[in-house]
């Protein structure tokens, strides 16, 4: 039996468990499962988040569906007005900010929002305590207070110019946070917010359950029940929509492309930041040597990678932001040229040896490239890679893996990562290459250090002339292009397949999390039933 025979097996096999639990799971009368009607819904998505509060991370990007944050984003990411009742007043050196909120909000425990609230979430985020590893995103933020009930002031170190976008951010309730460990009580699990929905479960790694707020300060949902079945396996999560136990899911394109025809269904490809890349780390010596990088950024096909693993739903990388962002350094595309990676290679004394890989100095060319298990998008993605660089010379041990597994092997090993956030270019390019993120939760990934990159990226983050940021910008873009850290392989559609009885459904401009808050589901508190 070959290996990809075993696969399919193993993925078929586990299909079978997974759909006999579902219907046990979701029986008549116990409501969790997919309904004829209008007024349920279950998805099917790849991961759970880990935690639920907001002051540890969670739903920072926004469409949180328990929370709501100041401003939220509407169908075309505008900001637009959410708790705030409206955009904030900015002073003229633009550090800071004062937004007005509305009043007569209530949380889902019927207990009043105000601005003490606002105060609490930013403080507790910024506190040394606090274990949100996000909280370097809020590094221009120098103190927050309340005027009154209704009112809310920031004041930033530096004007930061996308500072408005971080408000999405979602609110806590002091009343019932403070009374929990932040780190691990009960507000990680149970959390109370001023959302379109309440927590009413949370079975972890199998699923969680919302209920409608019938309190919401935006109307009461059309959707009384939302459920979030948590399926990492690509295979497995087609086949419970196959089958009918969900209403709607992710799919990679590959797998989506089956229910084209389907009249019962709509399929709906997003448009994201959301990239795949290959870390490559400084400290392993082949993946820290410059000319191998170099190399391995031109050996890979880009566009093959397009048509074959994304069946053309998606763009070639060149670094985090998309070739079609206005932040996009045009001329830093690279070619795929295995005569020149192969050059190089020579040129750095790295020879070919009797099997076709390449040696240096009684070093071979080899190096572990890991991906998460069950992920077939990324497991399709490292061995193209893996394909492409093997014809330059390089030998890339591709292995399958859990992120508890992964993480710690990542100073020395590469991983085939995703990232994404499309509200602002600091968003994805701080995080990913400045040096003071290196070993930040899962930042910096590749463990990159350049002088050019990290000068630029601080430039453009404390400026609020578009034109100074855009050269900034520009210029940390050339330099990575010399001295890539990564190889960027893909910037991938999200691809989503849902049944055809509601009518509203759009889809965002999407980050890489593209679990409950993105998705033809990013507004599902609006949704209206087909007439």
């Amino acid at each position: 039996m070959t290996a990809r025979t075993v696969r399919t097996a193993t993925a078929t096999a586990t299909a079978a468990v997974v759909l006999l639990s579902a219907a046990a799971c979701s029986a008549p009368g116990d409501g969790d499962g997919p309904g004829g009607g209008t007024d349920t819904l279950t998805v099917g998505v790849a991961q759970e988040p880990e935690t639920l509060s907001p002051l540890l991370g969670y739903g920072k990007e926004g469409n949180s569906k328990i929370f709501d944050g100041l401003l939220a984003h509407d169908a075309k990411m505008h900001l637009k007005p959410a708790l705030a009742t409206g955009l904030p007043k900015v002073s003229e050196d633009g550090r800071t900010y004062t937004f007005d909120l509305r009043k007569g909000v209530t949380f889902s425990d019927g207990k009043p929002f105000t601005a003490k609230d606002v105060v609490y979430t930013y403080e507790t985020i910024l506190d040394k305590k606090t274990n949100n590893a996000s909280k370097g995103e809020l590094d221009a933020l120098d103190s927050v207070r309340a005027e009154g009930e209704h009112r809310v002031v920031f004041h930033l170190k530096y004007p930061y110019a996308p500072f408005a976008e971080r408000t999405v951010l979602p609110i806590a309730s002091q009343a019932v946070a403070s009374k929990t460990d932040v780190n691990t009580g009960s507000y990680n699990t149970k959390p109370v917010g001023t959302g379109p929905y309440i927590l009413t479960g949370w079975r972890k790694g199998e699923k969680l359950t919302f209920k409608a707020n019938p309190h919401y300060w935006g109307g009461k949902p059309k959707i009384k029940r939302f459920t979030v079945a948590v399926i990492e396996d690509d295979d497995v999560r087609a086949t419970r929509l196959r089958s009918g136990d969900l209403d709607g899911a992710i799919l990679p394109p590959n797998l989506a492309k089956a229910y084209k025809n389907d009249s019962g269904k709509r399929t709906f490809s997003a448009k994201t930041a959301d990239y795949r890349a290959v870390t490559l780390p400084t400290d392993n010596p082949v993946t820290g040597d410059k000319a191998v990088r170099r190399a391995l950024d031109l050996a890979v096909d880009r566009e093959a990678i397009v048509k074959s693993v994304l069946n053309g739903a998606g763009k070639p990388a060149y670094g985090p932001l998309p070739t079609d962002s206005r932040w996009f350094a045009k001329g830093t595309e690279r070619p795929h040229d295995l005569a020149r990676a192969k050059k190089i290679l020579d040129d750095a004394g790295w020879k070919p040896g009797k099997d076709g890989i390449r040696h240096k100095d009684g070093r071979r060319a080899s190096f572990t490239l890991w991906y998460f298990s069950g992920d077939k998008l990324r497991q399709d993605h490292a061995l193209a890679y893996a394909s492409d660089a093997k014809k330059a010379g390089i030998d890339i041990k591709v292995q399958a893996g859990s992120r508890e597994v992964i993480r710690p092997k990542l100073k020395h090993d590469a991983m085939l990562m995703g990232n994404g956030f499309p509200a602002d270019p600091d968003f994805d390019l701080y995080p990913t290459l400045h040096s003071s993120q290196i070993g930040d939760g899962w930042n910096n990934l590749a463990y990159y250090h350049d002088k050019t990159v990290d000068e630029q990226l601080d430039t453009a983050r404390r400026s609020r002339d578009e034109k100074v940021r855009k050269a900034a910008y520009d210029k940390a873009q050339r330099a990575l292009e010399k001295n890539p850290g990564y190889t960027f392989l893909t910037h991938i559609d999200h691809v989503y397949v849902i049944d055809d009885k509601w009518q509203g459904l759009t889809t965002q401009v999407e980050p890489h999390d593209h679990g409950i808050g993105a998705g033809p589901w990013w507004n599902v508190q609006d949704w209206q039933p087909k007439k």
